[in-house]
């Protein structure tokens, strides 16, 4: 079960308590997390694939409703 905490003084310091007794031993393995970004930074996946909207004009009209038909096959539904 991890547990989140930092690095003060040569010392683990825990988020809250850990759910171990003292004297567990434990392996400390440093987290390789990408800093937190603010919401308005983050692109909506509207604007990460809107330059695809409307690319691929000549699909079946029932696409979404039977695409494992025309992926693997299938039965349509």
């Amino acid at each position: 079960m991890p547990s989140r905490g930092h690095i003060q003084n040569g010392s683990v310091v825990p988020e809250g308590e850990f759910p171990w007794p003292d004297g567990t031993p434990v392996v400390v393995d440093a987290a390789r997390e990408r800093p937190v970004a603010h919401s308005q930074d983050i692109p909506t996946l509207y604007e990460r694939l809107k330059e695809f909207i409307g690319v691929a004009d000549d699909l079946p009209a029932d696409l979404a409703e039977n695409h494992d038909h025309y992926l693997h096959g299938r039965p349509k539904e």
